[in-house]
C-alpha cells in the first residue's frame, strides 16, 4: 500500500515535468494553428494531399504548424509546413499502435499522459483545423467546440475540411441536438465546414489578420 502510494506521488511530479518542459519549449514559438486528423491516411490519399498543403500555406505566411506528430495528416501537415521558415510541431505520445514520429518536425515533444498533451494543443492555438479521422479526431473536435461554447478560451476558429466526410455528422448534430434543444443556433457556428486547405486556410488567416491571435489559454 505504500509503495502503491509512493508511485502515485512519483506520477504526479511526471506530469509536472512534462508541463512544465511542454510548456516552456512551445512558448518559443508564439501562436499556432493545432491540426487533428486520422493516423492512417497514405501519402497517396486526397486527406493527406489536403492537409500536406494546409500546411505549407500555413507555414509560408509564417504561421506554425502543431499536430500530434505522428502518421497520417499529422504527417502530412508537419510536412507541408517543414518546407517553410515557420516551425513545424508535433506533439507525440506513448502508444502501443500507429504513433510513431513523422520526420517533419523542427520541434518534436514527447508525452505519456494524454490530458497534458492535450492542453498544450490549446494552449498555443489560434485555430483548429479538422480533418477526417478517427475516435482520437472526435475526441479533439469536441473538446475544443466544449471549451469554446464554455468560455474557457479565447473563440478562435475550429474549421473542418471534408464536406463528403463530415456533412453527416454536421446534419445529425442539426437534425438532432439543434432541434432537441442540446445546443443553440449560436453554438452552431462555433464550427465551420469546408471542402479544401485553402479555404480553411482563408479562415484562419482571416482570423490572424483581424487581430485575434492571441494565445488561446484556459482561464
Amino acid at each position: 500500500m505504500l509503495e502503491a502510494k509512493v508511485q502515485e506521488a512519483w506520477r504526479v511530479l511526471r506530469i509536472q515535468s512534462e508541463l512544465v518542459d511542454g510548456t516552456d519549449r512551445l512558448l518559443k514559438i508564439g501562436a499556432a494553428v493545432t491540426v487533428f486528423g486520422g493516423a492512417r491516411f497514405k501519402p497517396d490519399s486526397e486527406p493527406y494531399r489536403q492537409a500536406q498543403i494546409l500546411g505549407e500555406l500555413l507555414g509560408t505566411e509564417g504561421v506554425p504548424v502543431i499536430t500530434g506528430g505522428g502518421p497520417g495528416i499529422m504527417e502530412a501537415a508537419n510536412r507541408g509546413c517543414f518546407s517553410t521558415t515557420a516551425a513545424s510541431v508535433g506533439l507525440n505520445i506513448e502508444l502501443p499502435f500507429e504513433q510513431t514520429s513523422n520526420p517533419y518536425q523542427d520541434l518534436s515533444l514527447d508525452f505519456r499522459y494524454f490530458f497534458v498533451r492535450k492542453y498544450l494543443f490549446v494552449k498555443h492555438a489560434v485555430g483548429f483545423v479538422i480533418f477526417p479521422g478517427g475516435y482520437g479526431t472526435l475526441d479533439e473536435l469536441f473538446e475544443s467546440l466544449t471549451l469554446v461554447q464554455t468560455g474557457k478560451v479565447d473563440p478562435f476558429p475550429i474549421v473542418l475540411v471534408g464536406v463528403a466526410y463530415w456533412q453527416g455528422l454536421v446534419d445529425w448534430i442539426k437534425q438532432r441536438m439543434l432541434e432537441e434543444h442540446c445546443i443553440s443556433e449560436q453554438e452552431l457556428s462555433l464550427f465551420q465546414l469546408v471542402d479544401t486547405s485553402e479555404e480553411a486556410a482563408q479562415v484562419i488567416l482571416r482570423h490572424i489578420r483581424m487581430g485575434n491571435s492571441n494565445l488561446a489559454s484556459e482561464s
